[in-house]
C-alpha cells in the first residue's frame, strides 16, 4: 500500500505495525480508488471549498481523473507498483544468548528500524552496539530491506557484537540510562526530550486487556463499589488538587543501581587510550559496593581504580562484557532482579504512554520529586549538542539549509508529499525542540551576545546555528508603532505570516523557521539564520520592500513574480507605492516584507508581521470614518500599538461573505431581466438593455441594499430570526458594511433566489472564458455585481486587500487615489463585519451548543475560527451581556471573563517578572500569586537571601526588606495587582470590572480560584506543587516559595500539514455524514495510515482520526475494536495536549461508553468519575457538557443498581440542561424520563410520574401528537400508573389484613443492561435507526454478512444506515 512508504517511524519501537497501518490485504483493491481524491496538488489550499467537493464525490469519479490529476498516466502506474510490491515478510532474528525469534518487516523499513526493534525488545534491549549480518555480509544501517539482495521470507539475520567507540560507549551508557529510568516519569515533570504524562492506566487498571477483552469474566455486579470520592458528587464545593495526579504504583522505582556517572578520572590518560579505555564509570550498587568500570573497545571490565587512587588494570576477575547490564547482572544480585522486573513492567505499558511526543508538552503541576544523580542529564546540561546528535554527521546542525532543503523535495506523486512532509515535519520539530533550549539559555544567561558592548534589552544571540533577539523595540525601529508594545506583538504577527506563506508552499520563495518564546517574562523570536547574512549590512541585502517602514522601498521582478503566486490564496493586492525620490515603486506584500537572496541563491522573504491589512477597530485614523455598526459600539479603540491585524480566518470569512453577496445581486438582476423580459417581450430588445439591468454605483454605500433584495422570498429582512434573539442588532446597514443578513445566509439564499444557479454559471463561465463569448447582458450584470461588492476585478470576483492602507509612512501614487478610496472602504466593511456579524454568529453558535468552549484555551480557538482576535474579548462579553438569553450562555460568559481576567494577571506579571533577578525567581512568582489568589490581605514577600544568612541574624530581618539586589517587586500588595488588572482590562480590553477585588469577582461571576489558578500557570509557564492550596484563609498566604517548582518557557510555532491524510480525513467525515459507513471508514483508516506516515505516531490529529474510528467501529458492532481505538485516543490526548485539556475529558466520555459496551462496568464508572473530576477543575459544575457527563453516570449507575446515587445525578443533569437549553428543549423532556426511570426503579410511582408527565408534554408540544416519542412517552405513562395503582392495591390489602394478606408479588425489576446502553447511545448523540435488540442484531448480521460479500469480491454498492453524528466529531483541527 502507498501509505505504508516506511511502515513504522522510527520513534515507534515495539509497536505493533497493525496498529498503525490496516492489513496490506483489504488495501489492495481499494488502492487505486481512494488514492487519487488526495492527489490534488498541494495548491487546493488556495480553494478551501475544493477539499469538501473532493470528499462528497463518490470515490468512483475520481478514479477516471487520476490520469488528468497527475498530468500523465504514468505516474499513476508507479503508485501502483508500490502496491504491489508492499507485502510484509518475516526474518528470523539470532542474538547472542538468546534464543532465535521471529520478526515481520516491511519491504519500506530500513535496516536501521530493526535495529530499534531490538534495542526495546525485553530479551535485546540491552544492546547496542552490533551489527546485523545475512550470510555474513553486515548490511547497511540507511538500506531499504527491499535493496537487500537475497533477503527473503525466512531469512536469518545474526546480530554481531561490534568494537565500541567513544560515541559507541556513550550511546551505551545512555541507552541503560533510559531503560533504568523507563518507568520514571521525572522526564516527563521535567518536560524534557519530549516525556509527558498519562494517567489512563490508573483508571483501567490493565483491564482493557490486548484487544478490549475482559480479563476476569462473570457477573460482576457484586464487586463494585460505586461510590464516588465526596468531592465528585454534584453541589461539592471542595476542589481538590492532589487527584489531579493519581498515584500510579508503577512509578514506585524499582533500584537497580544507587549511582551511575562517569567517573572523575575521565578522560583516559594516552597511554591507557592505547589500550583501548574509552571512558570511565563509577557506580555503586544496592549492596552498597562501589566499583569502577572501563569502557574499553571490547567492552565493559571492572578495574582497580578507587575514588582516590587511579589504577586502571583489570581487577581479578573483571568480567568483561559486551554489554553494561551483563557486567552489573554478575557483580550485583539485586541489579539482576530489579532490572529483569523493570523491563517486563517496561514491555507491558501501552506503547503510547512511552513513545515521544513531536512537541513538548509541559505540566502546570508536579509532585515532590526527589532529585537523583544522573550523568546523562548531568552531561546534557553543559553541552549544546542536543541529546542524540552524535547520530549527525558534522558539528552543529544547519537549520535553515535543513528546513529549506526538506521543502525542496519533489512533490508530484503521493509517496514523495508524504516523504517530503515527513522530512518537513521532523526537521521542524527538532527545531522547535532546539530554538526553545535556546532561548531559555539566553534569557538565564548562558549565551554570549554577539554585541556583548550594548545594554542587555538590545542584545542578539546567535547559538546552535540559531539566531535569537529579545521583543524590545531596539534603536526605536518601533517608534511610531507603539515602542515595546509593538515590539512584542511584532513576533507572533510575524509568526502567522509565516505560517501564512509556508501553507501557501509556493516553490522558490522561502521563509524562515520562526519560533516565538515567551519565558520568565522575555519575549525571545529564535529564526534560522539566512546565508551570508551576518557577513553583509542590511542596506546591502535587501532588494525587495523596505527597511525603514515605507521612506525608501525598492522592488525586484523575481520576487514580484513569486509573490504574485501567493497574492490570490492570501488576497494580497498588488499595488504601488513611491519611494524617497516620488518614483512609483511596484510591491505585492507590504512594504516592511524584505526580500533577501541568500549566499545559497535562495529567495527568502522575512517581516512578514504586515501580511494581513491593519484592524481599523483598533487603528483610530485621524479624518477616518468607520461604518456606523462600529461607531456604535465604540470603535475606533486606542490600543497600544499600531500593529493590529485581521485574522487570516476573518478576511476569508470576509470574501466568502462577499462571494454570497455578489451571487445574489447577479441572481436578482437576472430576475429582473427575466421579469422585464416576460412584460414587455419585444419592447426591452429595441430598448436595449439599458433599462433591465440595475445600476449600482460602487460610490454609494448602498444603505438600501438590504431592501434591495429582501424581498426575495426565504431571505429574513436584515433582522435575525426571533427564535434566537439575540439582542441589540440593528443589521439593517448596509451589508455592504459587512453587515450579515441573517446567520443562516448560505442556507436561505440557495433555496431563495431561483435565478441564482444561473447567475452561478454566468459567474463561472465568466471566469474560466476570459469573457469571451458571452453576451453583453451578462458581462454587464456580472460588472455592476463586481462593484457593488468591491471586487478588484470587473469581469470575475477577486477581493484583495492592499496591506499598507494607513501605514504610517507608506505614499502612494496619484493615479491609484481611486483605488485606494476603495481599498479603505473595504477595509472599513471588514470591521464592521467582524462586528456585526462574526461576533453575533459566535454567540448563536454557543446558543445552540455548536460552539462548546470549556476553557480559556478552547474558548480563544473559538475566537480564532470565526476570524476574531482576543483582543475583541471585552467585546464579546458585552454583547453576550446584553443578549435577551443571557442565563443559557452563563457559562461562555464565565470562561471569558476568566480569561479576561487572567491575561490581564499575565501582562502585568510579565513586566513583574522582568525585574526579578534569579536567585529570587520561585520568591517572586508565590508572592504575586498570593496578591493575585490569595484571600490574605498582607502578602509580605519572603525575601530569598535568608538561606545564605546564618541563622541567629536572620531572625532579626526576617520582615525587613534585605539591601542587596533589585527587589522591587517585594512591594506589590493585592490591592495595588487588583487595580493594575482592572486598568489593563479597561485599556486593553475596553471592560469594566466593578469589583474592589478579585475575591469579590469570584463570587459575582461564579469563578473558581483552583481555575484560575490552572489558567495562569498555563499561560506563565509556572509549575507549582501538587497539594492542598487554601486559598480563603484570611490568617496566612497560599503560597510559599517551595510550592513554585519549575518555570517553563510557553512555545508558539508552526504546525506543518498532513495535507493528503487530511483531505483523506475530510472525505472520509463527508462520507460518514452522509451515512456510508463503510466507505467513510475506509477513508478514515487511509487517512490515519497517511498520518502515522508524516507525524509518527503521536500527534493531535492522529488522536481526531482515532476517536472517528472508534465512533465508526461502535457503530457498526464491533465494540472491541472501538475499546482498543478510543484507549489510543486517550493516551495519545493525555500525552499531546495535556492530561485534564478539554479534548482529554471528551475522549475519556467516550471510552466509558464503549467500556460499558464491553460489559465493562466498574471501569467505565471510574473512567466518567475521572473525566468529572477533570471537568470541575477546568470549568465548574455550572456548564452544558456537564449535563451529558452527569447523565452518563447517572445511567451506569441505575445499571449497577445504585438507584439513589444515580438520582444525585440524573436530576443534577436535568437542572443544567433546563438552565442551558431552555424548559421545551427535547434534551429536557429525555433527562425527565431517565429521572422517571430512576424512580419507577425505586417504585417510587409518584415521582416517576410526575417527571413522565413533564416529559410527555414537552414531546406532545414540540413533535406532535403522532410523534412515536410522543407515543412512546405516553406509553410509559400508562405503565407507570398500573404499577402505581397495584401497589396502592397491595399497601390497602397489607393495612386492611395485616401480616396474613395474599401479596400480589411486584415488579421491580432492576433495567437491562441492553436498555440502559441504548439510553446511552442516544444522549451521546449516537442514533441507530433501528431501536429495538432484534433490530440491532439483525444490523450485525447484515453487516458481516457485508463484509462476507466483500471478502469473496461481490461487494454490492448499498447504503449503510445514514446515523445522526454528535458535534463533538466534526473535528475542527487547527
Amino acid at each position: 500500500m502507498v501509505s505504508k512508504t516506511d511502515d513504522i517511524p522510527a520513534t515507534v519501537p515495539d509497536c505493533n505495525p497493525l496498529d498503525l497501518v490496516t492489513e496490506v490485504g483489504d488495501g489492495a483493491q481499494n488502492e487505486k480508488a481512494i488514492c487519487p481524491t488526495s492527489i490534488k496538488d498541494s495548491c487546493a489550499c488556495e480553494h478551501k471549498g475544493d477539499i469538501m467537493m473532493n470528499g462528497s464525490k463518490s470515490i468512483q469519479q475520481t478514479e477516471d481523473s487520476d490520469a488528468q490529476q497527475n498530468g500523465t498516466g504514468e505516474d499513476s502506474n508507479e503508485q501502483e507498483v508500490i502496491v504491489i510490491q508492499d507485502t510484509g515478510f518475516t526474518v528470523k532474528i539470532q542474538a547472542p544468548g538468546t534464543e532465535p525469534f521471529d520478526l515481520q518487516v516491511s519491504p519500506q523499513e530500513m535496516v536501521q528500524e530493526i535495529h530499534q526493534v531490538l534495542m526495546d525488545r525485553e530479551d535485546t534491549c540491552h544492546r547496542t552496539c552490533f551489527s546485523l549480518q545475512l550470510d555474513g555480509n553486515v548490511l547497511d544501517n540507511f538500506a531499504e530491506l527491499k535493496s537487500i539482495e537475497g533477503l527473503q521470507e525466512g531469512s536469518v539475520l545474526k546480530v554481531v557484537e561490534e568494537p565500541y567507540t567513544v560515541r559507541e560507549a556513550r550511546i551505551h551508557v545512555r541507552h541503560i540510562r533510559d531503560l533504568l529510568k523507563s518507568l520514571d516519569p521525572s522526564d516527563a515533570y521535567n518536560g524534557v526530550d519530549c516525556n509527558s504524562l498519562s494517567f489512563l492506566s490508573v483508571f483501567t487498571d490493565g483491564d482493557l486487556g490486548e484487544n478490549g477483552k475482559r480479563k476476569k469474566k462473570g457477573n460482576e455486579l457484586e464487586q463494585i463499589d460505586c461510590t464516588p470520592p465526596e468531592h465528585i458528587l454534584p453541589g461539592s464545593k471542595e476542589h481538590p488538587l492532589a487527584p489531579l495526579q493519581p498515584q500510579n504504583k508503577d512509578w514506585k522505582p524499582m533500584q537497580c543501581l544507587k549511582v551511575l556517572t562517569m567517573s572523575g578520572w575521565n578522560p583516559p590518560p594516552g597511554n591507557r587510550k592505547m589500550h583501548g579505555d574509552l571512558m570511565y564509570l563509577y557506580i555503586v550498587t544496592v549492596e552498597e559496593r562501589h566499583i569502577s568500570i572501563t569502557a574499553s573497545t571490547r567492552g565493559f571490565y571492572l578495574n582497580q581504580s578507587t575514588s582516590y587512587t587511579f589504577n586502571p588494570k583489570p581487577a581479578n576477575p573483571s568480567f568483561l562484557s559486551h554489554s553494561l547490564v551483563e557486567l552489573l547482572s554478575q557483580l550485583s544480585p539485586a541489579f539482576k532482579k530489579n532490572f529483569t522486573a523493570l523491563q517486563k513492567k517496561r514491555v507491558q505499558r501501552h506503547p503510547f504512554e512511552r513513545i515521544a511526543t513531536p512537541f513538548q508538552v509541559y505540566s502546570w503541576t508536579a509532585p515532590q520529586v526527589d532529585h537523583a544523580m544522573d550523568c546523562v542529564r548531568a552531561e546534557d546540561a553543559y553541552t549544546s549538542r542536543l541529546g542524540y546528535e552524535e547520530h549527525i554527521p558534522g558539528q552543529t546542525r544547519d537549520w535553515n539549509e535543513e528546513l529549506q532543503t526538506t521543502r525542496e523535495l519533489p512533490r508530484k506523486n503521493l509517496p514523495e508529499r508524504l516523504l517530503r512532509e515527513r522530512a518537513i515535519f521532523k526537521v521542524h520539530s527538532d527545531f522547535a525542540a532546539a530554538a526553545t533550549r535556546g532561548a531559555m539559555a539566553v534569557i538565564d544567561g548562558n549565551v554570549m551576545a554577539i554585541n556583548p558592548g550594548e545594554e542587555t534589552r538590545m542584545q542578539m544571540f546567535i547559538w546552535n546555528n540559531i539566531f535569537f533577539s529579545l521583543g524590545f523595540d531596539v534603536r526605536d525601529h518601533y517608534r511610531e508603532l507603539g515602542g515595546d508594545a509593538a515590539a512584542h506583538a511584532a513576533p507572533t504577527n510575524d509568526l502567522n505570516g509565516v505560517r501564512a506563506y509556508g501553507a501557501v508552499d509556493v516553490e522558490g520563495l522561502y521563509t524562515l523557521g520562526t519560533v516565538v518564546v515567551d519565558y520568565r517574562g522575555y519575549r525571545v523570536t529564535a529564526q534560522s539564520i539566512i546565508p551570508g547574512i551576518l557577513e553583509r549590512e542590511q542596506e546591502q541585502s535587501v532588494i525587495y520592500g523596505s527597511i525603514d517602514f515605507g521612506k525608501t522601498v525598492v522592488s525586484h521582478n523575481k520576487y514580484l513574480e513569486l509573490l504574485d503566486k501567493t497574492s490570490r490564496p492570501l488576497k494580497v493586492q498588488k499595488h504601488n507605492v513611491l519611494n524617497e525620490k516620488d518614483e512609483a515603486v511596484e510591491l505585492c506584500s507590504s512594504v516592511e516584507c524584505k526580500g533577501i537572496i541568500g549566499n545559497d541563491g535562495r529567495h527568502y522573504i522575512l517581516d512578514l508581521l504586515r501580511t494581513f491589512p491593519p484592524d481599523l477597530n483598533f487603528l483610530p485614523v485621524e479624518g477616518v470614518e468607520l461604518p456606523a455598526e462600529c461607531l456604535r459600539q465604540g470603535f475606533p479603540r486606542p490600543h497600544r500599538h499600531r500593529l493590529a491585524c485581521l485574522r487570516q480566518e476573518l478576511i476569508e470569512a470576509f470574501v466568502e461573505h462577499r462571494y454570497l453577496l455578489f451571487m445574489k445581486m447577479a441572481a436578482l438582476q437576472l430576475m429582473q431581466q427575466k421579469a422585464n423580459r416576460d412584460t414587455k417581450a419585444c419592447a426591452a430588445i429595441a430598448e436595449g438593455s439599458e433599462t433591465t439591468t440595475i445600476k449600482l454605483d460602487s460610490t454609494q454605500t448602498m444603505n438600501a441594499d438590504s431592501s434591495s433584495f429582501t424581498d426575495t422570498p426565504n431571505t429574513t429582512d436584515g433582522k435575525i430570526s426571533n427564535s434566537t434573539n439575540e439582542g441589540p442588532l440593528d443589521t439593517t446597514t448596509a451589508t455592504q458594511n459587512g453587515a450579515c443578513e441573517s446567520p443562516l445566509e448560505g442556507k436561505d439564499l440557495e433555496d431563495g433566489i431561483p435565478a441564482l444557479a444561473q447567475a452561478k454559471e454566468i459567474a463561472e463561465t465568466l471566469v474560466t472564458e476570459d469573457g469571451t463569448g458571452i453576451d453583453s447582458k451578462s458581462r454587464e450584470l456580472v460588472l455592476n455585481a463586481c462593484k457593488a461588492v468591491g471586487s478588484i476585478s470587473s469581469s470575475s470576483f477577486d477581493i484583495r486587500f492592499n496591506p499598507d492602507i494607513f501605514s504610517p509612512g507608506v505614499r502612494f501614487p496619484e493615479d491609484s487615489a481611486d483605488d485606494i478610496q476603495k481599498q479603505k472602504q473595504l477595509l472599513k466593511d471588514t470591521a464592521a463585519f467582524l462586528l456585526s456579524c462574526q461576533i453575533p454568529s459566535l454567540v448563536k453558535d454557543c446558543l445552540d451548543h455548536t460552539a462548546l468552549p470549556l476553557d480559556g484555551a478552547t474558548l480563544t480557538e473559538a475566537l480564532h475560527q470565526r476570524g476574531i482576535n482576543v483582543r475583541y474579548l471585552g467585546t464579546v462579553l458585552d454583547f453576550i451581556d446584553k443578549t435577551p438569553a443571557k442565563a443559557q450562555l452563563d457559562h461562555v460568559y464565565r470562561i471569558g471573563i476568566c480569561e479576561l481576567i487572567t491575561r490581564c494577571a499575565k501582562h502585568v506579571f510579565k513586566i513583574y517578572l522582568q525585574g526579578v533577578e534569579l536567585s529570587a525567581l520561585s520568591a517572586a512568582v508565590s508572592h504575586f500569586l498570593n496578591c493575585f489568589l490569595s484571600s490574605f490581605h498582607d502578602a509580605v514577600a519572603h525575601l530569598p537571601s535568608d538561606e545564605l544568612v546564618s541563622r541567629r541574624k536572620s531572625r532579626k530581618r526576617r520582615n525587613r526588606v534585605s539591601g542587596n539586589g533589585d527587589t522591587a517587586w517585594a512591594s506589590l500588595t493585592p490591592s495595588e495587582l487588583w487595580k493594575n488588572m482592572i486598568s489593563e482590562a479597561q485599556s486593553y480590553y475596553h471592560f469594566t470590572l466593578v469589583c474592589e477585588s478579585l475575591d469579590q469577582v469570584v463570587e459575582k461571576y461564579g469563578l473558581q480560584k483552583i481555575t484560575l489558578l490552572r489558567e495562569i500557570s498555563l499561560k506563565t509557564g509556572i509549575q507549582i506543587l501538587i497539594k492542598e492550596y487554601n486559598f480563603d484563609s484570611r490568617h496566612k498566604p497560599a503560597f510559599t516559595e517551595e510550592d513554585i517548582l519549575n518555570i517553563f518557557p510557553v512555545v508558539k510555532h508552526v504546525n506543518p500539514k498532513a495535507s493528503d491524510a487530511f483531505h483523506f480525513f475530510q472525505s472520509g467525515q463527508a462520507k460518514v455524514q452522509q451515512g456510508f459507513l463503510k466507505e467513510g471508514s475506509e477513508l478514515i483508516n487511509e487517512a490515519l495510515n497517511l498520518f502515522n506516515n508524516v507525524y509518527g505516531a503521536m500527534h493531535v490529529e492522529i488522536c481526531a482520526c482515532l476517536r472517528l474510528l472508534a465512533r465508526l467501529n461502535y457503530i457498526m458492532g464491533d465494540h472491541a475494536e472501538a475499546l482498543s481505538n478510543q484507549q489510543k485516543a486517550v493516551l495519545m490526548s493525555e500525552r499531546v495536549l495535556g492530561i485534564e485539556h478539554p479534548n482529554t475529558i471528551q475522549e475519556y466520555m467516550h471510552l466509558a461508553l464503549y467500556c460499558f459496551a464491553n460489559g465493562q462496568l466498574s471501569t467505565a464508572l471510574k473512567l466518567l468519575y475521572r473525566a468529572r473530576y477533570l471537568m470541575l477543575l477546568v470549568s465548574g459544575e455550572d456548564h452544558p457538557e456537564m449535563a451529558l457527563l452527569d447523565s452518563n453516570i447517572g445511567l451506569v449507575l441505575h445499571g449497577v443498581m445504585e438507584y439513589d446515587l444515580s438520582l444525585r445525578f440524573l436530576e443534577n443533569a436535568l437542572t443544567i440542561n433546563t438552565k442551558y437549553h431552555g424548559t421545551r428543549s427535547l434534551k429536557v423532556a429525555l433527562s425527565h424520563h431517565l429521572v422517571a426511570r430512576v424512580y419507577e426503579s425505586k417504585a417510587e410511582f409518584r415521582c416517576a410520574l410526575q417527571h413522565e408527565k413533564e416529559g410527555y408534554t414537552i414531546y406532545k408540544n414540540q413533535m406532535g401528537e403522532v410523534h412515536e416519542k410522543t407515543k412512546e412517552s405516553s406509553e410509559y405513562l400508562k405503565y407507570l400508573t398500573q404499577q402505581a395503582v397495584a401497589l396502592q392495591r397491595t399497601m390497602n390489602e397489607i393495612y386492611k389484613n395485616g401480616s396474613n394478606a395474599s401479596i400480589m408479588p411486584l415488579k421491580f425489576t432492576a433495567p437491562s443492561m441492553a436498555s440502559v446502553l441504548e439510553q446511552l447511545n442516544i444522549i451521546n448523540g449516537i442514533i441507530f435507526i433501528p431501536l429495538s435488540q432484534k433490530d440491532l442484531e439483525n444490523l450485525k448480521a447484515e453487516v458481516q454478512r457485508r463484509q462476507q460479500l466483500q471478502e469473496l469480491g461481490k461487494a454490492e454498492d448499498t447504503e449503510d444506515i445514514p446515523l445522526e453524528q454528535n458535534d463533538n466529531d466534526k473535528i475542527p483541527i487547527d
